[in-house]
């Protein structure tokens, strides 16, 4: 079996390329290493490593940093929040047209998966579905007979796919931690509920990485060629969901999820989506909608460059096949499933879908690369803005009301069900106070985090000392054992950090996030998805 690096080592020249570094030098070593059948995996290693190492050209005109707090930092202004005013029963019908929404974007694009724009068109015109006006049709030979239950006259139901898998994982996710989710949460659920043989690309590198204690961020770096493709950004619909009005927190939890497996523009993709849908509730207006959905990620990013290209181009000619080339002119050296190409597609089918699912969605998959993605994506948002007694029943009905899924438990589902409880989940977000509120209060009266902190784990009583810098360790003389903190984040008087634990003969990793409340530490410790109370008293000298 070749190595990782061996592999992968073409796709990470590329990235590293994309990403502003300059390759010329050791491209041809690389190039040469690989024609090489005799060349041995610690070359690779080594090449890999260097490239690894690369910092982008001083040349690069971008700012794209990978770090919430940066990002947030090269945002353009926005409303952060907006007051959406939508009653319950008209809010529940724009989560379940979400939900209804994404399902027939993807059932119609699934089909014809990474197809160019000409064979599709060229196969549509062969069944005589041109211009295309329902499912796409099925002819044996030229779809797969897996694929036969997302065509035309064909579908029961909305089939298995990871753009339907996605919006339940964080559906879990959510439930289980509300606004406090981290990527370690995100993770762990992954771990619980989704096989790894069904994950691609940068999720499918992200989970062995997480097999082998290779947490966030590292789990989204760690040989990792694929971390600005579009993996991320088909999971942001669940945090736009919950978020309604509230471009900002949907950008957040998007982060949270997207920093597993993703960097840079494949952040920004998510973030870019989940704030898109949060506002699709606050407003009718498709551009207005995209604005707020860029005022969330870096101005100067080249995902955010191709946004604004594309809006241009839309506002300049009526036809979409002009825009479509000029997309594939400019962006078209992308990858079939790269971020940055595909959003530019997902953009160009809500500004011609504006007022009518159906153009947004068949224009979309028309337009080629990713289409069961991007039909999910643009179908999801114009389902959010429309509402499910909008949307047409030739494209939802036939799904009835059914999403089949490989998400543990939750193979089956109603998709109204779905749509429940994300609305149940919307109200506990929005009612969530802001913990900012309390936290310049408690931190005033006892001066942070720094000291030591005992805390009992088990049979066995355990020291958490916490420096001034936010280092320490997690120690215990019963136990014999010292772990090292890693990953601290402070955030006014919450606290999260991950630290190993001996079990016997081996070690288990714990994401303990907690509270500050006076002299106590009040929290949770969670290690593969089993979570547990885990409380410190702040000990006086």
């Amino acid at each position: 079996m070749p190595s990782i690096e061996r592999q992968l080592i073409r796709a990470e020249l590329t990235q590293r390329r994309e990403e502003g570094c300059d390759v010329a030098e050791i491209e041809p070593r690389i190039e040469t290493a690989v024609a090489d059948d005799d060349t041995e995996d610690e070359v690779f290693v080594r090449l890999y490593d260097e490239l690894d190492a690369l910092e982008p050209d001083a040349s690069f005109p971008y700012e794209e940093p990978s770090e919430l707090s940066e990002i947030q930092a090269l945002r353009p202004d926005g409303p952060r929040r907006i007051e959406a005013n939508v009653p319950e029963d008209v809010l529940r019908n724009r989560i379940y047209g979400g939900w209804l929404g994404r399902a027939a974007g993807c059932s119609l694009g699934k089909p014809v998966e990474g197809w160019p724009r000409k064979r599709i068109d060229e196969y549509l015109s062969k069944t005589n579905a041109l211009p295309l006006e329902d499912y796409i049709p099925f002819t044996e030979g030229s779809i797969s007979p897996f694929l036969k239950s997302s065509t035309k006259d064909n579908i029961e139901f909305m089939a298995r796919d990871d753009d339907m898998d996605y919006p339940i994982i964080g559906l879990i996710a959510l439930e289980r931690s509300g606004v406090d989710l981290t990527p370690r949460n995100m993770a762990n659920t992954w771990l619980n509920y989704m096989p790894f043989n069904l994950l691609y690309t940068a999720e499918n590198v992200a989970y062995r990485n997480f097999v082998n204690r290779r947490w966030p961020p590292e789990s989204a770096t760690w040989r990792n060629p694929f971390r600005e493709w579009i993996g991320a950004q088909i999971r942001a619909d669940i945090f736009g969901y919950v978020t309604p009005g509230w471009p900002e927190k949907a950008a957040e939890l998007a982060f949270q999820d997207a920093s597993i497996s993703h960097v840079k523009n494949g952040i920004y993709g998510e973030m870019l989506m989940a704030a898109m849908l949060s506002a699709s509730f606050a407003t009718n207006d498709v551009e207005e909608i995209i604005q707020i959905g860029l005022s969330e990620i870096p101005a100067n990013c080249r995902l955010s460059e191709a946004v604004h290209d594309t809006v241009a181009w839309c506002n300049s000619t009526e036809d979409w096949e002009e825009v479509w080339d000029k997309i594939f002119d400019k962006y078209g050296h992308y990858h079939g499933v790269h971020t940055i190409n595909n959003a530019a597609l997902v953009v160009m089918g809500l500004m011609f879908g504006r007022q009518d699912y159906e153009q947004g969605i068949v224009l979309t998959v028309r337009g080629g690369w990713d289409t069961d993605c991007n039909g999910a994506t643009v179908g999801s948002i114009l389902g959010t803005k429309m509402g499910a007694d909008s949307l047409p029943d030739k494209w939802i009905g036939v799904l009835s009301n059914r999403l089949m899924s490989v998400v543990r438990d939750f193979n089956d589902n109603r998709i109204s069900d779905l749509a429940d409880r994300t609305y149940r989940m919307t109200e506990k977000i929005l009612s969530t106070p802001d913990k900012s509120a309390d936290a310049e209060t408690e931190l005033g009266q006892d001066g942070g985090f720094a000291g030591v902190w005992k805390m009992q784990l088990g049979e066995n009583e355990y020291s958490l000392v916490i420096q001034e810098d936010h280092t320490g360790y997690m120690s215990s003389k019963s136990a014999g054992q010292k772990s090292k903190l890693r990953e601290v984040k402070v955030d006014g008087n919450h606290i999260r950090f991950d630290f190993a634990l001996n079990r016997g003969s081996s070690e288990v990793d714990i994401e303990f996030r907690g509270r500050l409340n006076g002299d106590r530490l009040v929290g949770a410790g969670e290690t593969n998805g089993f979570e547990f109370e885990l409380t410190g008293l702040r000990q006086r000298s």
